[in-house]
C-alpha cells in the first residue's frame, strides 16, 4: 500500500521506519502518472511488507522534498533507519526495484 506523505509527517515516517521508499511527483507530471501503477505494483507486493511505501507531492512539500535531494520528476528516494541511502530522477522500474534489493542487504 502507498502511503501519501507530506512536510508534516515525512520526517517522522522516515524516522520510524526500518526502509521507506519514497516516489516524488507533481500533478503536470506526465512521466510520474506513468510510473504510479509499477509504484503501486511493488508496494503491493507482498514480498515487500517490510517496507514503507510514500508518495510526496513535490511542489507541495517542500521540505521531504530538500531532505532527499530532489532534483527531478519523478524521483525515487530510499531510506534505511532513517538516513537517506539513494536517490534518483527515474521513472525505470528495474531501477526501483534494485532500491528495494539494496536496502535489504
Amino acid at each position: 500500500m502507498v502511503q501519501i506523505s507530506t512536510d508534516a509527517d515525512f520526517e517522522y515516517l522516515v524516522q520510524t521506519n526500518k526502509m521507506v521508499v519514497v516516489k516524488f511527483f507533481a500533478d503536470w507530471c506526465g512521466s510520474c502518472k506513468l510510473f504510479s501503477p509499477k509504484f503501486k505494483r511493488h508496494s503491493n507486493d507482498g514480498n515487500n511488507t517490510d517496507i514503507l511505501f510514500l508518495e510526496v507531492n513535490a511542489e507541495e512539500n517542500e521540505n521531504a522534498r530538500r531532505v532527499a535531494g530532489v532534483d527531478n520528476l519523478p524521483y525515487l528516494a530510499s531510506f534505511k533507519n532513517g538516513i537517506l541511502v539513494e536517490g534518483s530522477a527515474t521513472s525505470k522500474e528495474e531501477y526501483l526495484q534494485k532500491m528495494i534489493d539494496d536496502l535489504r542487504n
